[in-house]
């Protein structure tokens, strides 16, 4: 994983994701693809070793592993080792490889922490969300914030070294105050890195729903744009490196390698009901059902949904709109390329949304706010 540590952050390296779907209960603003039928582990399993052995010849070696979902914590040992001894068997891994598991509280035990240790897991993502009792009431979160602290306790004492915690801002009665107290008690377990999401409402989740009801209400872009710059400024006084727009590390190699891919266009492969993967200028995805997963691999074939092969055009447009989204930016190259002048840049620049530095077109903490639309700007 050569030049990992470098200002932008170079290599192209595959990485790993294996999506485990499953739940023991739904949180109401999650749109990923997950299911509470945690009986259908095994035939899950099952399922992800035949999707794996499709793609055994097709990818070199791999430098990070990412286990998320849903809930991979709820993996028992047995599943977890079946897992891993045939990935270890069957693909190349970096001796420095990043392994993440996402994990929530209320599912981690000391013997789970010792076994991750065990098995070469070096990194935990810990789905926190707030440190706020009635926040995670309202969340319809399980875990309280006395457990959290006691898991994050023994997560460092297990010798975990990369640790991250996940968090939730800009829902409906959370007050500035309220969340500044969240983001010092994280602070106080000295997280490697920080993920900190503002609410959104997808319309297919139920808070997306009952916003569309009228039963919830969701913050004013203005309160918004305070939300999110005061979660900026109080994480970089602190130390932390804002290096994507939700996304926060204490230095530079405590960054999310695995999910730098995904920003940098570096290839990664997905298994499991509804990962997305990407090689060579395509990408693909698979169904979004435990059920049809496993039927399609038992009859032979792949569980792919749909896929695109992208244009040179539409690869450099993704690379910009990604590009923008990160404090390592674009090249002005590949501004030129969306035939484009210099003015538009120095005209960004003079606003303060962007800065121009080695040779990088950088979004600022204010471009961070608009950083979606900065690439439109870019377009005939």
């Amino acid at each position: 994983m050569e030049n990992k540590g470098s200002k932008h952050f170079n290599g192209n390296t595959p990485g790993l994701y294996i999506h485990v779907p499953f739940c023991l209960s739904k949180c109401p603003y999650c749109d990923f693809y997950s299911t509470t039928s945690i009986s259908l582990i095994p035939n899950w399993l099952e399922g992800v070793i035949e999707e794996l052995k499709i793609y055994k010849d097709r990818f070199s070696t791999f430098d990070t592993l990412y286990m998320g979902g849903g809930t991979p914590s709820l993996l028992n040992p047995n599943q977890l080792s079946t897992l891993m001894d045939f990935l270890f068997r069957n693909f190349e891994f970096s001796p420095d490889t990043e392994i993440t598991i996402e994990a929530n509280p209320d599912d981690i035990t000391q013997d789970k922490l010792k076994y991750y240790r065990d098995i070469g897991i070096n990194r935990i993502s810990l789905g926190v969300q707030s440190f706020d009792d009635r926040a995670l009431q309202y969340l319809k979160r399980r875990h309280t914030s006395r457990q959290t602290e006691k898991i994050l306790g023994w997560i460092r004492a297990a010798g975990f070294g990369n640790l991250g915690i996940d968090l939730m801002y800009g829902f409906e009665g959370q007050t500035e105050s309220a969340w500044v107290r969240t983001m010092k008690r994280a602070l106080d377990f000295r997280p490697e890195h920080l993920s900190c999401y503002q609410m959104t409402y997808s319309p297919e989740t139920p808070f997306g729903k009952m916003l569309t009801q009228g039963r919830i209400t969701q913050m004013g872009e203005e309160e918004e744009r305070t939300f999110f710059l005061l979660t900026s400024r109080f994480l970089e006084e602190h130390g932390y490196i804002h290096y994507e727009i939700s996304n926060f590390a204490r230095d530079e190699k405590h960054v999310s390698h695995h999910n730098l891919k995904y920003w940098r266009h570096v290839p990664y492969l997905g298994i499991g009901p509804g990962a997305h993967s990407f090689n060579e200028g395509r990408r693909w995805w698979n169904i979004k059902s435990v059920f049809d997963y496993c039927r399609m691999l038992s009859k032979g074939y792949p569980p792919v949904e749909e896929s695109e092969t992208l244009s040179k055009e539409q690869s450099d447009l993704e690379m910009l709109y990604l590009g923008l989204r990160t404090v390592d930016g674009v090249d002005p190259g590949l501004v030129d390329k969306q035939h484009q002048s210099k003015k538009i840049i120095g005209e960004l620049a003079e606003s303060g949304l962007v800065k121009v530095h080695a040779g990088r077109v950088i979004p600022t903490r204010t471009g961070f706010l608009v950083a979606d639309s900065l690439p439109l700007l870019f377009l005939n």
